[in-house]
This record gives structure tokens, C-alpha cells and sequence, in this order.
């Protein structure tokens, strides 16, 4: 069977304001109704699979979790990088914790926010690569291009490609071109688009990383050997991990080997590298569009509406991208989204919160969202999972009033728990040790008005915790 690795630690910006560094693109459901995340998990599954390991970031631990379990797929290890060192160290660290369990065993690792539809396809070109990966060649998946596209790295065959999905020794790979080289690569009809795909055996992969990376080795070992199981979670050992060099694996192992092999794979493919690919991806009749939006005389457009109500209307629109969230509007043209990233970049040297953090805040107990905001008073809307819990606390400078709008809370303040339902409210003054639990079968929603001089979610002094966070978690 073949062990999906899925890589989900990473935080683009290029799809920025769904994208951000609190909660990157992966997670979100740019396609449909579920996440990139989800859609990958399940794509890397079926009879030839073993369950996933999936290494991801300390932010992101409980929205994985959560995400996995909506897709009813059980990960056979959660590994949590301390910090981001790239995708080698990442792959590395999922080949020792693989080693230890079947060193024969064959590893697919895969990015987490890729858009392959037919997975049918795919599992046969996986299926057809396996027997050089069980020989020893380190495969790496290539797409056959469309159009001249400078936005991916490109792997040059010796041969061009005859439409015959059939497995080929790799000559060289190239970085990404400009137009006119693309046009006459595109012509040549023997290069094809990097996906980052991989496929090989263990041992294959380790004997490559102490041949071709060997200063990465005694690190990453280190970091896997001292993990700590936390929740469910392999935390990396941080001291060991922060010494690993940042290095992609095709910097580290790939370009330097000489066992690699690439299949090719024609069916659709896409990074979702940026709103244009977005469009590619989900346009009809060259319109992309999605929430509560409407398009008059617009041509090859995107309007996409994030929130619930908030009618986006577009008119007369050619080659436009329009993203509306509750805190942020994006308006491009078609051709300048990879330039997002720099208004991001722009954003935060101006000090705005919406550069990198999203309005929706996940906790492991569910998600908050601020709703008004002013000197002496902010109000959010709280929404607590069926059986979650927040932690028990207090507060120096705020006093909160709850008021239950679904489900019920079980609340608890200082020495008094009771119960609150829908359109009943309760006061937990300033200091008071409380908790709000819900303990009911469906989602529970509050709205809470904090008053007081100081808002922020530092001023959280934590006495219990099933998610044994810190005050800064």
C-alpha cells in the first residue's frame, strides 16, 4: 500500500483576502464544499492507500484535525513542525517516522492545496509509477502543459511526449521562463509542468537524503526521535528542528539525484497559484462566480462574495477579479494577480490586521468573528462545537456579556454553573474565573459584548484546558 504524505504547513499569500497567514488557502473552500485540504485527503485515499501522515504547522493543528475528521479519514501520525524549514526537512521527518514503522513502504508527497479532478486518473498514474518507485527510481509527476505558463517550474524530457502515459528518465528541470521561452517549450512538446509530486520507497528516499543532503540528516533525525506525543500530535523536537536548514526537496535531493523518473499525467491539474488560476479553474462561459453575486455584461470576471448577505454586483466588467470579505476587498485585473503578494507585503509594513490574520478566528472549541469594534467595547459572534469546551479563565481588564442565540451553553462562573439557552443572557464581571462549555449535539452560537480597556487575546489568564494550549495559543 502507499502512504500519502500531505505537506500542509505552507501560508501563501497570493490568494489573498481568503488566503492569509492564519488561515491559508488549503483550508479554505475555494471549490466547492470542502476544503483543498479535504479534497486531497480524500483524493489519496481508497484499497491502495494506508491512512495519511500529514505534517502541518502548531497554527494550523487543530484545523487539521477538525477538516480530517468532517472527511471521516483518521491520519496515521500528525506531525507538527515547530517552525516552517521548507518541504525537505518536512519529507525527511515523514520518511523517519515511516522507516520506523515499514522501511519497504512507498511514500506519495503531495501539497495539500492542489486542484486534480479526476482522481481516477491520477490513482492510475500512481498505480503505474509504483513499479519504478519499488525499484528504486525516485518518480516525480509531471503535467502536461495547455498554454505557455510562466507561473511553474518545468521538468525537460529527453523525448517529447507521444500522449502515451508511460514513465521517462528525467533530463533536467528548469525554472519558471518567461513568455517566450514558455511558447517555445510549449512547442517543443517535450517539457512538462512541475507539480511537486512525488512518489518512491523509503529507502529510497533516505539513502538520496544521506547522499545528496547529509547536513539535514542529524537534525531531522534528532527532531523525530525526541518528539513529544501531545493530543493526538507528534510535536517535533524545536531545539534539533531549528537547526535544520530551510531547503526545498528539490533543491536538497531532487536536482542532485540521478534515479528520478517523471509521469506524465494529462488530466487537469492546478497549484491554485493565484486568482487567475482560481478563474480557470471554476469559470463558465468566462464567469467565476460565487456567494451572493451578480455579473451584467461582464466578460471573463471573477466575483466571489464571502459573507452572507453582502450583495456584489459587478457591471460591465472585462478581465476583472472582485473578492469581497468582511474586512477586506480585493479588485485586480486578471492579469496582475501573481502582483497580490506585494500589496500584502504593502499592507503589512502599514501595520493593517487584515495583511495576515483572518476575520474568522479557528480555535480547536470552533471559531469567533468581531462584529463591531469601538473604545470601550467590542462584540463577536462565538460559535462552540457540539461537546467543545473553552478553557477556564479570567480576565484583568474586560467584563463579558453573553447572549446564547442557538443551542445551549453550559456556563460556569467562579463557583456557579448553569445552563443558558437560546434568547438568555449572563454577566461574567471583570476577574471572575468562568467557562463556556456546550453540551448539546449541534453547534452553539453566542454573541458577546466585552467592555473594558483592553481587548486583546493576551488578557486570557488560563486554570484548565483540554487542549493544553498556552496564553499564546
Amino acid at each position: 500500500m502507499i502512504t500519502p504524505i500531505l505537506l500542509c504547513g505552507g501560508a501563501g499569500t497570493r490568494l489573498w483576502p481568503l488566503s492569509r497567514k492564519s488561515y491559508p488557502k488549503q483550508f479554505s473552500k475555494l471549490m466547492g464544499d470542502e476544503s483543498l485540504f479535504q479534497a486531497s485527503a480524500k483524493r489519496l485515499s481508497g484499497p491502495d492507500y494506508a491512512a495519511p501522515i500529514v505534517v502541518t504547522a502548531n497554527a494550523f493543528r487543530f484545523i487539521v484535525t477538525e477538516q480530517l475528521a468532517a472527511a471521516e479519514i483518521a491520519p496515521a501520525a500528525l506531525l507538527i513542525e515547530p517552525e516552517g524549514r521548507d518541504t525537505a526537512p518536512a519529507v525527511l521527518a515523514a520518511a523517519l517516522q515511516l522507516a520506523s514503522q515499514n522501511p519497504q513502504a512507498l511514500m506519495l508527497v503531495a501539497p495539500s492545496d492542489h486542484v486534480i479532478p479526476d482522481g481516477e486518473a491520477f490513482h492510475a498514474a500512481v498505480a503505474a509509477a509504483s513499479p519504478a518507485a519499488l525499484a528504486g527510481q525516485m518518480v516525480t509527476f509531471g503535467i502536461t502543459p495547455d498554454r505557455p505558463e510562466t507561473g511553474y517550474g518545468y521538468l525537460e524530457l529527453s523525448q517529447p511526449i507521444d500522449g502515451a502515459s508511460e514513465i521517462s528518465p528525467l533530463k533536467a528541470f528548469v525554472e519558471k521562463p518567461d513568455v517566450q521561452t514558455a511558447e517555445t517549450m510549449l512547442a517543443e512538446g517535450r517539457y512538462l509542468w512541475n507539480a511537486g509530486i512525488f512518489l518512491f520507497s523509503v529507502q529510497t528516499i533516505l539513502e538520496a537524503f544521506n547522499t545528496h543532503a547529509p547536513q539535514l540528516v542529524p537534525s531531522v533525525t534528532s527532531a523525530v526521535r525526541d518528539a513529544k506525543s501531545d493530543l493526538g500530535f507528534m510535536r517535533l523536537d524545536p531545539t534539533a528542528w531549528a537547526t535544520a536548514p530551510a531547503i526545498s526537496i528539490d533543491y536538497a535531493v531532487m536536482e542532485k539525484a540521478d534515479n528520478l523518473s517523471v509521469m506524465p499525467f494529462s488530466g487537469r491539474w492546478s497549484d491554485l497559484g493565484d486568482w487567475a488560476a482560481v478563474w480557470r479553474e471554476t469559470a463558465e462561459q468566462g464567469l467565476a462566480l460565487s456567494g451572493p453575486v451578480t455579473a451584467l455584461e461582464c466578460r471573463d470576471t471573477l466575483l466571489r462574495s464571502e459573507v452572507a448577505g453582502q450583495a456584489v454586483v459587478g457591471i460591465g466588467l472585462q478581465d476583472i477579479i472582485a473578492v469581497a470579505m468582511p474586512d477586506a476587498v480585493l479588485i485586480a485585473h486578471k492579469d496582475h494577480t501573481q502582483n497580490v503578494k506585494q500589496a500584502v507585503t504593502k499592507l503589512k509594513s502599514q501595520g493593517a490586521v487584515q495583511a495576515e490574520h483572518f476575520p474568522k478566528d479557528h480555535r480547536p472549541w470552533g471559531w469567533f468573528e468581531t462584529l463591531v469594534v469601538g473604545d470601550r467595547f467590542h462584540v463577536k459572534r462565538i460559535v462552540v462545537h457540539p461537546g467543545a469546551a473553552l478553557s477556564l479563565q479570567s480576565h484583568h481588564h474586560r467584563s463579558e456579556h453573553w447572549i446564547v442565540v442557538e443551542g445551549t451553553a453550559r456556563v460556569t462562573v467562579d463557583d456557579e454553573v448553569k445552563l443558558v439557552s437560546e434568547n438568555q443572557s449572563i454577566y461574567i464581571p471583570l476577574g471572575a474565573v468562568h467557562r463556556m462549555e456546550n453540551p448539546g449535539k449541534v453547534p452553539m452560537a453566542l454573541i458577546e459584548v466585552q467592555t473594558g480597556s483592553y481587548f486583546g487575546e493576551d488578557d486570557i489568564i488560563r486554570y484548565e484546558d483540554v487542549y493544553a494550549r498556552d496564553e499564546n495559543d
